[in-house]
């Protein structure tokens, strides 16, 4: 292109000449062409037309904006009501393609409501905090762990060394226990927060003062619903409770936590009082290193800049570091507003939605939509020859193509305003539906309607009209009248022909990816639940102690007939929760982390463990000094002990969290986390005197609701506060793949709609094929040919596109569940072709019957009585 030819964008040139007044335009236009080839030399053509647009925007003022001529907006309303009166006939006048047309798009718009009422709630978490545009938290990386939590050394050193930050608020996990207040006991939980939390958030105090409530030790502050929870009302200031051994009074009352916030709790202890109870000299509580339990919150300075803070933060993690041997640690900031819609840290406090699965699940729902769009295209292209008369009519008595393309887009906005009554009947039956699929999602979202969000359901039918309607609207417009009245099958529309069959097997396409990726995701799904984990876990039932003798419920269980056995663990493996410890191999001088898990000597032969060499656990009495460890194979890989012999790994000793154990034991590899990590190395610990998170009791009973009710009782002799907290081993493992469920439900569902969608629009298609191909039909009838010709002379060219989209699709999907999507899962089954196929020749089943239906239908028809018509 030569220098002298390049021009700015003209649509951005006439929006400039439609709203400018007449005095100025010319001068503006001028300035604005002067700018752009001056950017176009110096920044590029295409940099200089991306700010010609952006400088037309800017000058929409109220002093270039030329005055609404009163005639023209009577004009403009006329013509607006003229086109709504138009469309209403043209959609009663073709009820079937209508019908399809609606059905389509409703069906499509309930999934866009669904999609728009969940981003808005998650766009909205933690909106009611006055501050929340400078409130941010502190983050820590230690290596490739970013974990949302860090030390209170942080905390203190950022609070005394920082400028800039208006307030700064110290959280901590752990919190909680059983409540006394009077007769009653009940359990109650919360945080750790020091005295300028209301100084940081929102959270509106009904009784107390937010300077103080939380300022003196053994303070407590309740949510309105545990106040109530505990004494029946909410005005409790200063009344005292006792918190396990502890006695705290109660200095303030808050209004209950809005359900859209990350922050959520039963009650607030004075950090003051973690202090008192964890000195300088436990357990490391005020080390740089001590980063797990604790939050720092704080707000910036309203001219503060966070990328000045980052430097002060980064000084600090140096200075702290210099004690650190093995690992650095650094401070970084994350704005409130992206901890609810982000990626997940460790410690994560409160329900996060990663960023990239809303951003699938929006793109989910704009195929579904897109495919109900194309149906629209496909059959207002489709009936070109009928509407173009019209359209040439329309032209030949002065309407423009403006006038054309209004006429379309009003009726495709209208058809869309119809569907989307129809879709919000579907959209409260799918908002419940769509909560219900997991817990994670009820305990994220509340789907609630406001005005704001039933505009933007308005907003978004206009939207999705004129995205069908655009299409339609740009052919018609650019009707040649003269020809169209003198020979309409000279029209260039029907020239669009490929374009129609383009869209039928993009709609395919998708369709076929949705089923396909739906069959193969539930064998998959089903092969973890049914994998052999290297131990047994049927008819395993899991308690939770909740801080109770294992040894009395243990007790209490064993005079139960249907109790086979009980062991004892601190975790519940195979599901996905960890516990490591650092371990040392001195032979070796090795040193890595390890997977743990504490347990009795009940716990290998109960879960049937494989032990390829040593022994169990020697049982000892309670006070006894931990000596023994049992191992896996993998463990001896990696620190290379005997060579990786089971037999000759007996007697060795490593040390692991400073405690030197011997190997009195070597299992059979098994999975410690889910199916979808690699076997690591792990072992096993005995301590005769731990309070274990777990009881696991193996069950023999033909009624397990009575068998789980004596539990119960058994269960309330021990503890009458807490209730029973029990699952069965299998439950678990189920639950622990929910969320692939919980997707493979989304895209099942997805995948039913796009098939309807979709074969809702080859309906229309062939419908509108057959109607017009009758005469072709009735002359190859009375010249010889057969029905069952017919039927393959009309389905063959729709079952070709099939073909072709299955072709694109299938292989398409393959890729991408082999190399994506189970390439994150080391032990998976391989893609099979069956679950390939089955889809396909279920949407194919589909296609054929209703291509099948309606050419049957005119292949027998009368060839007498149709050409008599002609």
């Amino acid at each position: 292109m030569k220098r002298g030819d390049i021009r700015p964008p003209r649509w951005a040139t006439r929006l400039l000449h439609w709203y400018c007044r007449a005095e100025i335009v010319e001068d503006l236009e001028g300035d604005l062409n002067e700018y752009f080839q001056r950017h176009a030399r110096s920044k590029g053509i295409g940099r200089a037309r991306l700010i010609y647009v952006i400088d037309v925007f800017k000058f929409f003022r109220s002093y270039t904006v030329r005055k609404p001529n009163f005639v023209d907006l009577l004009i403009q309303w006329i013509m607006i009501g003229s086109y709504i009166k138009t469309s209403g006939r043209s959609i009663v006048r073709h009820k079937l393609f209508s019908a399809i047309n609606i059905a389509g798009l409703a069906v499509s718009m309930s999934v866009g409501l669904v999609v728009i009422v969940f981003i808005s709630d998650l766009m909205s978490y933690d909106s009611f905090h006055e501050k929340r545009d400078r409130i941010y938290r502190v983050i820590t990386t230690n290596g490739s762990m970013v974990c949302a939590s860090t030390s209170v050394v942080a905390g203190k050193k950022i609070d005394e060394t920082l400028s800039g930050i208006e307030a700064l608020t110290l959280l901590r996990r752990g919190f909680g226990g059983d409540v006394t207040a009077g007769p009653a006991t009940l359990p109650i939980s919360g945080l750790w927060a020091d005295a300028s939390f209301f100084k940081v958030f929102t959270f509106p105090l009904l009784y107390g003062d937010p300077a103080t409530v939380l300022k003196e030790p053994y303070s407590l502050v309740l949510t309105e619903q545990s106040a109530k929870k505990i004494f029946g009302v909410t005005d409790v200031l200063g009344r005292s409770v006792k918190v396990d051994t502890l006695n705290y009074v109660i200095t303030g009352v808050m209004k209950d936590i809005p359900k859209l916030s990350h922050l959520r709790f039963e009650s607030l202890a004075s950090f003051s009082t973690v202090e008192l109870q964890k000195p300088d000299t436990d357990g490391g509580f005020m080390s740089w290193g001590s980063l797990y339990m604790n939050y720092v919150y704080l707000v910036l300075q309203k001219d503060s800049d966070p990328s000045v803070l980052q430097t002060s933060l980064d000084k600090i993690s140096a200075a702290e570091n210099r004690g650190l041997v093995d690992s650095k640690i650094s401070l970084s900031l994350q704005p409130l507003a992206d901890i609810a819609i982000g990626k997940k840290l460790v410690n994560q406090i409160g329900p996060v939605m990663n960023s990239a699965a809303i951003w699938i699940l929006a793109g989910l729902a704009a195929v579904v939509i897109l495919s109900a769009c194309f149906n629209y295209t496909n059959l207002s292209v489709a009936r070109a020859f009928r509407r173009s008369r019209e359209v040439g009519i329309r032209k030949i008595i002065g309407a423009g193509k403006g006038h054309v393309m209004g006429q379309f887009l009003m009726e495709s906005v209208i058809i869309s305003l119809m569907a989307l009554v129809v879709s919000f009947l579907l959209f409260l039956f799918l908002r419940t539906q769509f909560i219900s699929l997991h817990s994670f999602l009820e305990n994220l979202a509340v789907l609630k309607l406001t005005p704001g969000i039933v505009l933007s359901f308005i907003a978004f039918a206009i939207a999705v009209g004129i995205a069908a309607g655009i299409i339609p609207a740009l052919l018609f417009s650019r009707i040649n009248p003269n020809k169209v009245l003198k020979d309409a099958s000279t029209l260039k529309l029907f020239r669009h022909v490929n374009l129609r069959k383009g869209l039928i097997v993009v709609q395919y396409f998708f369709s076929l990816i949705f089923i396909t990726s739906t069959l193969v995701g539930y064998k998959q799904y089903s092969s973890f639940l049914a994998f052999d984990l290297g131990f047994t876990t049927e008819n395993i039932l899991n308690i939770n102690l909740q801080g109770n003798s294992a040894n009395a419920v243990i007790k209490e269980l064993k005079e139960l007939p249907e109790v086979e056995g009980a062991s004892q663990s601190l975790i519940v493996m195979s599901l996905g929760h960890i516990y490591g410890l650092p371990m040392k191999y001195e032979k070796t001088n090795d040193s890595a982390g390890v997977w743990l898990n504490i347990i009795d000597e009940h716990y290998l032969p109960l879960h049937r463990h494989t032990l390829l060499a040593g022994k169990n656990f020697t049982p000892k009495q309670e006070g006894a000094t931990e000596s023994e460890t049992i191992v896996n194979e993998r463990l001896l890989k990696r620190f290379n002990i005997a060579n990786s012999d089971p037999a000759k790994a007996i007697g060795e000793e490593v040390t692991i969290d400073g405690k030197k154990l011997t190997i009195v034991g070597v299992v059979k590899d098994f999975h410690y986390e889910t199916v979808e990590d690699n076997i690591e190395p792990m072992a096993f610990r005995y301590f005769a005197n731990t309070n274990y998170g777990f009881v696991n009791v193996k069950i023999n009973s033909h009624d397990l609701p009575a068998t789980r009710a004596r539990i119960e009782e058994a269960w309330r002799k021990v503890d009458k506060v807490h209730p029973l907290d029990a699952k069965f081993y299998d439950d678990q493992i189920e639950q622990a793949y929910s969320a692939f469920s919980m997707m493979l439900k989304v895209i099942g569902f997805l995948a039913f709609l796009a098939v309807c969608i979709s074969s809702m629009g080859l309906f229309g298609m062939v419908v509108f094929t057959t109607e017009t191909r009758l005469k072709e039909i009735s002359i190859r009838k009375v010249l010889g040919a057969s029905e069952g010709k017919l039927i393959v002379l009309l389905s063959k060219g729709f079952i070709l596109l099939l073909s072709i989209a299955a072709g694109i699709a299938l292989p398409i999907t393959y890729l991408f569940f082999d190399k994506v999507v189970l390439a994150n899962f080391v032990y998976h089954d391989p893609i099979g072709w069956p679950e390939m196929l089955i889809g396909f020749l279920s949407v194919m089943a589909i296609a054929f019957l209703m291509v099948g239906s309606q050419t049957f239908k005119v292949a027998r028809s009368n060839p007498a009585e149709v050409l008599k018509r002609e």
